[in-house]
């Protein structure tokens, strides 16, 4: 899919829909070196921290994308057309411990322009990101005690927060200038 750079004030999303109803596809690791993951990720926010497009992504620490993210830099959130919506699901299940699910998702993995973590050809947007800050989520702060309801196995996420260093996508995700 032919997608072209968006100069960052000019990325045009549905804050809400393109995360519960979109869905993610995180990759991080390294693409050159033959050690990357990905997964599917419903959860997260777009916007701008100290002065920076970012992005706030969340990962329990049982997944192998967990020790990724935590040894490497750079992450990328990939977005896709619903067509590949069983793709995600799979990548969303499966561990990339096991096997390698992403041959088996039928997506193709390859490097970003200006990280080492991997995107995607078939994406339709693609955010590539540096980690600024994390945070491991305290259920001591839960306000709503419903939200505890989430983590039966007591397994909570690590928020990442990642400069968001270029963007590229369809016309579809560029607001067009004027």
């Amino acid at each position: 899919m032919p997608l072209t750079p968006i100069p960052i004030e000019r990325l045009a999303v549905l804050p809400y829909s393109i995360w519960e109803h979109g869905w993610f596809l995180l990759g991080s690791g390294d693409f050159a070196a033959g050690r990357y993951n990905a997964m599917t990720v419903s959860w997260g926010a777009l916007g701008n921290m100290w002065g920076r497009p970012y992005v706030q992504v969340v990962v329990r620490p049982h997944r192998y994308t967990f020790e990724l993210m935590e040894a490497y830099p750079a992450f990328s959130l990939c977005a896709f057309p619903r067509r590949y919506r069983k793709a995600l699901n799979l990548l969303g299940t499966k561990s990339g411990r096991d096997g390698d699910k992403i041959a088996e998702s039928g997506l193709t993995a390859r490097a970003g322009a200006c990280v080492a973590a991997p995107v995607f050809a078939e994406a339709e947007l693609v955010l590539e990101c540096r980690k600024i800050y994390w945070q491991d989520i305290d259920p001591g702060h839960f306000i709503d005690p419903q939200l505890d309801a989430h983590y039966p196995r007591k397994d909570y996420h690590r928020v990442y927060y990642g400069e968001i260093l270029a963007a590229s996508g369809t016309a579809a995700y560029q607001m067009s200038a004027g």
